[in-house]
């Protein structure tokens, strides 16, 4: 786990995880209830990872943009 942050860290992935994954956290946190917590728990981890795919997807579109 210490190597994951360190590395996200050094690739300055870190804000681009904290929108994606605040994100995944408020949805879950406010429609999931699921009254298990496992359930709860993979249905977090897949809103996150639709969640950052997206957000990768849209960073990658404008920074396709601005190269001349």
């Amino acid at each position: 786990m210490f190597e994951l942050l360190r590395h996200t860290l050094r690739n300055q992935l870190l804000p681009q995880q904290l929108l994606s994954g605040g994100t995944a956290f408020l949805i879950a946190n406010e429609f999931y209830k699921f009254r298990s917590f496992g359930l709860e728990c993979l249905a977090f981890l897949v809103t996150w990872g639709v969640i950052d795919f997206i957000v990768d997807r849209v960073v990658r579109f404008f920074k396709g943009k601005r190269k001349p």
